[in-house]
């Protein structure tokens, strides 16, 4: 699955991923090394809602571009390498040993975060960088404990007092490695490599339009569990009453018959069922009186979830997604999705989103500008940011990195794919506000990619029935004819395109003759339009890089998108500026995509208010 591969001991394992199996690999590993045994990481849900133990905060770091903390110099495993965390021994009572790196006098950055806007000299560094810190721990007798890790791109290896536990591929879903064996009564070491490298074979690939932030750019925590856990559930709304909750809780270590309840004291509902062999317990709640998630009455109820020891209570919204034709219904009604796409850049500072305060900022933003959707772009976002948009009312639509031009006939690519699609679902499972799964944003129309993207949509039916599957589609034009018909669109629930009149091609008036063929009966999104504008920078509407030319884009769209058949959502590029590296036109871009509604120091360009205007007013999109 494109992982390496650590060669020392007897055996050789596969890392289990949430059931998909691979040998992990790298090249440079010494012939006839035999790898480390790493535990299987899994993913733990609703995380947030425990009583985690954080190490968010400043940590050592030690940059390693030829990763001398994994390989020796003839590229063999080094089981002497930074994670064993040691201290030289200047007086020789360990026999001299050789020590070349020392955490504790290592330069800090702080976690979350991503190393490129902590330090001027990690600015534009692509490579592996280790972490370090020390945690003081209590286990505690009949539990589990395990190191929660929200994000590490790319990909990471983690360690505890000096013992390798697991490794992790994909650089925006969380993951979790088990330190019950590994971890002290009293002060303990953890150590986290992650390298950013992009790779061909990744997901993403090598090429993005969105800067390559590095580290550990999500929450870091110890999770203490009991021996038997809840470590999976799914609740949702029957779609054909709207009046019963079903579903499930897998308990983690269980034997079959074992009790688990689930609890909704607001509506006095609860329920007591047993777990199978397999350790899940199917739950149906009926629930009368119920008030319905929506945008207008973003309603949360408390859910108290129990098996055994283990309790764990999360916020969850109910309602329904679904088509019917053209139109998407929520709670059974017609709704038009009024919204934009965002970046995870962080307003005001730039780098990773990462913060309450970020995820408040981005969001207020949509609800000022009256909409009531985001699209979050190209990767899964914060577990912030979905908790925001729960408790906001914004609809979301959640995106895995299949971006551009993957390799779309290599397999090992289509279970990368598979597995980040996974992590997921499975952690934003509990959210009512998100309502599609987007699996692949302007991706070349070719055989393998429509066969690599049919087996990706049947993927996520197969894991989430209850929501809507989605792609940014790219168009194709004669004239003034736009096509709508990749046949990709037949494998979707709702099929969203990206067009750029007015900026990639033509003028922003041949929007007003621009006529729209659809070869589907189903709800369109258009998933991006727009253009660049420098904040400040006023001139005519026909000069390029004004914020007057964008709002020209802006409002010859609005009257084009009124005429597109079955139109039933719009999330224009972008609501925020965001750091690009190909995006170099100095005094304009600067490093930036400058496509944003919104400047990355908060300013508000022209085209902003063109669209708050259109959406309050109801002057653009009908919801049937």
């Amino acid at each position: 699955m494109g992982h390496r591969e650590f060669c020392e001991g007897d055996v050789m394992v596969g890392l289990r991923l949430f059931g998909l199996f691979g040998v992990l690999a790298v090249s440079g590993v010494a012939l006839g090394q035999k790898p480390v045994v790493l535990a299987a990481s899994t993913e733990l849900v609703a995380v947030d809602q425990r009583g985690a133990m954080s190490l968010d905060g400043e940590w050592h770091v030690i940059a390693d571009p030829y990763l001398a903390g994994l390989y020796s110099f003839h590229n063999a495993f080094n089981t002497e390498g930074y994670f064993k965390d040691e201290e030289g021994d200047a007086g020789g009572k360990n026999g001299n040993k050789l020590i070349e790196y020392n955490f504790a006098k290592s330069p800090t950055i702080k976690v979350p975060g991503d190393w490129n806007t902590q330090k001027e000299w990690l600015r534009m560094y692509e490579g592996s960088l280790w972490y370090e810190r020390h945690f003081s721990y209590q286990p505690v007798a009949g539990h589990r404990a395990f190191l929660h890790i929200g994000a590490a791109n790319y990909k990471s290896v983690a360690s505890v007092n000096g013992k390798l536990l697991c490794q992790h591929e994909g650089g925006f879903t969380p993951f979790d490695c088990e330190i019950t064996d590994a971890v002290k009564a009293g002060d303990n070491s953890v150590v986290i490599e992650v390298d950013d490298t992009r790779i061909a074979d990744g997901v993403p690939t090598l090429k993005t339009d969105w800067y390559n932030y590095g580290g550990l750019t999500r929450d870091v925590s110890v999770v203490t569990v009991p021996k038997a856990f809840i470590d999976d559930f799914e609740l949702h709304l029957d779609r054909a009453t709207r009046t019963k909750i079903e579903g499930y809780l897998h308990v983690e270590g269980a034997t079959a018959g074992s009790p688990v309840s689930v609890e909704i004291p607001e509506l006095k509902l609860h329920v007591a069922g047993v777990t199978d062999a397999n350790g899940r317990a199917a739950v149906t709640l009926e629930a009368k009186g119920l008030t319905l998630w929506s945008p207008e009455m973003p309603k949360l109820y408390k859910v108290a979830l129990k098996a055994g020891a283990d309790t764990l209570t999360d916020e969850m919204g109910f309602r329904t997604i679904e088509t019917r034709g053209t139109e998407i219904l929520l709670n059974g009604k017609p709704i038009f999705l009024r919204g934009v796409s965002i970046h995870a850049e962080a307003p005001y500072r730039t780098g990773r989103a990462n913060t309450d305060e970020d995820m408040a900022t981005l969001l207020g933003w949509v609800k000022e500008m009256g909409g009531n959707y985001a699209r979050l772009a190209h990767y899964l976002h914060d577990e912030k940011m979905t908790r925001a948009a729960d408790r906001m009312g914004v609809l979301i639509w959640s995106e895995v990195p299949v971006y551009w031009a993957e390799q779309f006939g290599n397999e090992e690519v289509f279970k990368k794919s598979e597995q980040q699609l996974h992590e997921n679902i499975r952690r934003d499972r509990d959210k009512a506000s998100v309502i599609l799964w987007s699996i692949a944003n302007e991706t070349p129309d070719s055989p393998e990619r429509t066969a690599f993207l049919t087996r990706s949509a049947a993927y996520v039916r197969s894991q989430d029935p209850t929501r809507l599957v989605t792609a940014a589609l790219l168009v194709h034009g004669e004239g003034n004819t736009k096509y709508i018909d990749d046949p990709l669109g037949k494998a979707l629930d709702v099929i969203g395109f990206n067009e750029y009149i007015g900026w990639y091609e033509k003028t922003p008036e041949a929007a007003d003759t621009m006529q729209w063929k659809v070869a589907y009966d189903k709800p369109l999104i258009v998933s991006e339009f727009g253009g660049g504008a420098k904040a400040g920078l006023h001139g005519p509407a026909t000069e390029r890089w004004t914020e007057e030319y964008q709002a020209s884009i802006f409002e010859h769209q609005i009257g084009m998108l009124n005429r597109i058949p079955g139109l039933r959502g719009m999330s224009p590029w972008v609501l925020m500026d965001f750091r690009s590296p190909v995006r170099q036109l100095p005094g304009i871009q600067d490093g930036f995509n400058r496509k944003g509604l919104i400047s990355d120091q908060g300013q508000k360009k022209k085209a902003f208010f063109v669209l708050q205007k259109a959406y309050k007013d109801g002057a653009v999109g009908k919801a049937e």
